[in-house]
């Protein structure tokens, strides 16, 4: 098992450096005329890029302390997340050269045409008069020019190859493409999550029951670049929707409740009808889960921990995550189904999409679970696709319904791309109304 470890490290190890020096090469090399300055600063960029961000991971999992954790978290981070887009910009610029090149060739050959096209000016022969005909007295003598040294031209500087006019313009596209998008997907983070309704009928549903609001929030993760006022904001999004119900279905936090304690402090403002709730996701083990159960909770959130409420309409459920496994914490859907009346409607929060199976085992009729961000940085939802059930949105198993959400925050780079934050507001419908 250690050897398979270590070869798949070295395989990863070495994809990242390909692709690293890949990048170099279009961004810095390709666009030089020879070694000099800017490929060492390119070089010194991109691996000083990397170490950041390997450094900046490190010491948010081995609990380095906070203000070094933030110090080295925005740069780190945010080059992992432009590093991903200057591949993919240099990638697309592979497309691009060909068609660049042909471009400028077939220009150049059409100016050429042209000038040959060009008519030939002669001069008109100037009169003479013959020299008989002048009187000698008039003829001057011929005066030798003294020679006239030139001044010398100052050299132009030679014009960039076609080649490098190229390169140049594909690596500065790409690197203008990478930056662009990173900006705008971290300002999609920063300014907070956005509502999104979803209306879910449940057939067990009593019709008193019709319109009933749950507010789901999840991945939240406050740390060391996510912290207080951004906890305000995803709290101010939820209450403005009025919920019956809060959801809280995992990874609120990248970081002890010591250094995390203030930013979570928002939370204690949530207000709902009938309640807010809370179930631990993988990141809570990573964290200290026991001490963040507490912290919730004396925050004015209950946790469910493997748990069951008997909700006026419905029930309620909760399980830990997976994760919770290693510490002999993990999910026990029997604790929290097993004796349950099976006539009355179930949902269930679970932090992770693949515990849908063993919902459809235990007769759930919705599981409300985040987990995934959506894929948070194109093309990454193809990633999450390969690992969840469900990647974003709501889909039927069987009987069961699975709703996931894209999370209100950002593990990582403060980015996403292509997959939104939100806070969703789940409106249960009756068939019975």
């Amino acid at each position: 098992m250690a050897i398979v470890f270590v070869l798949v490290a070295l395989l990863v190890l070495a994809v990242l450096v390909t692709a690293n020096w890949y990048v170099w090469r279009r961004l810095f090399r390709d666009t030089t005329r020879g070694p000099g300055l800017t490929r060492r600063l390119g070089a010194v960029l991109v691996a000083g890029g990397w170490a950041l961000a390997v450094t900046a991971l490190v010491a948010e999992r081995t609990g380095a302390p906070f203000g070094l954790q933030q110090a080295l978290a925005w740069p780190g981070f945010l080059w992992l997340a432009l590093s991903i887009y200057l591949f993919l910009g240099v990638l697309a610029g592979e497309a691009v050269r060909p068609l660049l090149r042909w471009f400028l060739e077939r220009r150049a050959r059409s100016g050429a045409a042209d000038a040959s096209r060009q008519p030939l000016t002669t001069t008109a022969p100037t009169s003479t008069v013959p020299a008989s005909t002048v009187p000698a007295s008039t003829v001057p003598e011929p005066v030798t020019p003294e020679p006239v040294t030139p001044e010398p031209a100052a050299p132009e500087p030679a014009a960039p190859s076609r080649r490098l006019f190229v390169s140049r313009v594909v690596a500065g596209a790409a690197a203008a493409a990478a930056v662009g998008t990173v900006g705008y997907g971290t300002y999609g983070v920063l300014r907070g999550p956005k509502v999104k309704r979803v209306t879910v009928p449940l057939a067990k549903l009593p019709r008193a029951a019709h319109g009933y609001r749950i507010a789901v929030v999840s991945d939240v993760h406050l740390g060391p670049v996510l912290g207080r006022g951004f906890a305000q904001k995803v709290v101010d999004t939820i209450n403005a929707t009025q919920p019956d119900l809060i959801a809280v279905v995992g990874d609120l936090v990248d970081g002890s409740v010591k250094d995390l304690g203030p930013a979570a402090a928002p939370l204690a403002q949530l207000k709902a009808r009938h309640g807010s709730y809370f179930v631990t996701g993988n990141h809570e083990y990573f964290s200290g889960a026991e001490q963040w159960v507490e912290e919730v909770r004396r925050l004015g959130l209950t946790p469910l921990e493997n748990a069951r409420r008997e909700m006026p309409y419905f029930d309620l459920a909760g399980v830990n995550d997976v994760a919770g496994e290693e510490e002999g914490q993990g999910p026990d859907y029997a604790r929290a189904l097993g004796d349950r009346d099976t006539a009355r409607a179930c949902v269930l929060l679970a932090h992770q999409p693949v515990q849908i199976h063993d919902a459809v085992e235990h007769g759930v009729d919705l599981q409300l679970s985040g987990h995934t961000h959506g894929g948070q940085l194109w093309p990454g939802n193809l990633l999450a696709a390969a690992a969840n059930p469900t990647v974003a949105g709501l889909e039927r198993y069987g009987d069961t319904q699975l709703y996931v959400s894209r999370g209100a925050g950002a593990w990582g780079p403060p980015t996403r791309v292509g997959a939104p934050s939100d806070v969703t507001l789940i409106e249960l419908a009756s068939k019975q109304a």
